[in-house]
């Protein structure tokens, strides 16, 4: 059986996301994640040790917007818990036993050609419709992009914003200050589907927060979400289980009723 899971700002939080969150954890905290030499994310430790349990009762796969370096960085995924596979940039990479997928490039690749317009043309639409964003641009490779932002949209901004993408086979995702815009071709879901297929197994269970899980939270039977998250706040979603607790302690809960539901032994 499969489990998936988004990782930031679900199971795992940087220390900007608990400021934000202004979330006081309860745990004792693990880190997860050093950038720079800086200490920089965090799970709870009963959150990690149930994460482990997880994954040895079943076939755990992260799901996650990170690239693939990104994702490496994570000191949890080196050495402690196993994975076969990981769906990384959103769902452009898939990784089986830690090398990217070709045939899977190749389709994502092929889809965007015809489903999706250029970025150059997507941003040119901006332009025209005098759309500015007070933030720092990232580029992830020549798939998507995303800003950090300073100052966040109006609600009719977004509205706006998401209209015009929607048009030209692109979306959006806020998630706490950074706004992604990434073509609908690229999408957790379709590779969870794909992995469900090749495995000849169906998803248990998913978690996640923005509105980028739902792609592939669609495909579990047993939907978790943090209350504080983007689909929290949803008006389309059905089905989901909210958490009681917020921020880090929210990614313990999920991992803990995840548990649950798996047999006592492998």
């Amino acid at each position: 059986m499969i489990i998936a899971s988004d990782l930031d700002r679900t199971i795992i939080y940087s220390k900007r996301a608990m400021a934000e969150l202004e979330e006081q954890p309860e745990g004792q905290l693990k880190l997860v994640e050093i950038k720079d030499g800086e200490q920089v994310a965090y799970m709870t430790k009963a959150a990690f040790f149930a994460l482990e349990s997880i994954s040895q009762k079943s076939l755990f796969i992260p799901v996650t917007t990170r690239t693939t370096d990104q994702f490496n960085r994570l000191s949890i995924f080196k050495n402690e818990i196993e994975f076969k596979y990981a769906i990384t940039t959103n769902g452009a990479v898939i990784l089986e036993h830690g090398k990217p997928m070709e045939e899977w490039t190749e389709y994502v690749k092929n889809r965007l050609q015809m489903e999706s317009a250029l970025e150059e043309e997507l941003l040119s639409m901006f332009q025209s419709e005098a759309i500015h964003f007070d933030g720092l641009k990232k580029q992830v490779g020549k798939l998507f992009f995303y800003y950090i932002l300073n100052s966040l949209p109006s609600t009719v901004e977004m509205k706006l914003i998401h209209e015009l993408v929607r048009k030209v086979g692109w979306r959006i995702s806020l998630q706490g200050r950074k706004l992604y815009i990434i073509p609908q071709a690229i999408s957790k879901g379709s590779a969870l589907e794909y992995l469900c297929q090749k495995e000849g197994t169906k998803a248990i269970a998913g978690a996640g927060d923005s509105i980028l899980d739902w792609d592939f939270l669609q495909n579990c039977q047993y939907r978790f979400v943090p209350n504080h998250g983007e689909l929290a706040k949803a008006t389309d979603t059905s089905d989901l289980i909210f958490t009681k607790s917020r921020g880090v302690s929210a990614g313990e809960e999920i991992l803990q009723q995840v548990l649950e539901l798996l047999p006592l032994k492998v």
